[in-house]
């Protein structure tokens, strides 16, 4: 998995590619929860991830329920077919907000 960062439209953007595993998901929930801490409003852009297993969805929960209860803005931006297939199975698809444009999230 690598991982970057930018700020777009107020929001900052992690940018997950590869595969989100057992191996890689705790640098993603550290990542994640930084940025959130920091009191950022998050994206986190999914469109490059070839592979997400449940590890790695526990990170996305845990930082979408820290923003939640912090009153920041959380959501997943351009999900990738393997990550939604991942999301819809565990019906996570509606719970999460998604947006396939990081100009979207004005609306979120």
């Amino acid at each position: 998995m690598e991982c970057t960062t930018r700020l777009e439209n107020g929001f900052t953007v992690i940018a997950l590619c590869g595969e989100v595993d057992l191996h890689f998901s705790p640098k993603a929930r550290e990542i994640i929860l930084k940025h959130l801490q920091d009191k950022n409003h998050v994206l986190v852009d999914l469109s490059d991830v070839t592979y997400i297993d449940s590890s790695g969805v526990a990170s996305l929960v845990e930082g979408f329920q820290h923003a939640r209860t912090h009153d920041l803005k959380f959501a997943l931006l351009g999900v990738s077919k393997a990550a939604m297939q991942i999301l819809q199975l565990s019906r996570l698809d509606k719970v999460f907000p998604i947006i396939t444009h990081a100009a979207e999230a004005d609306q979120l």
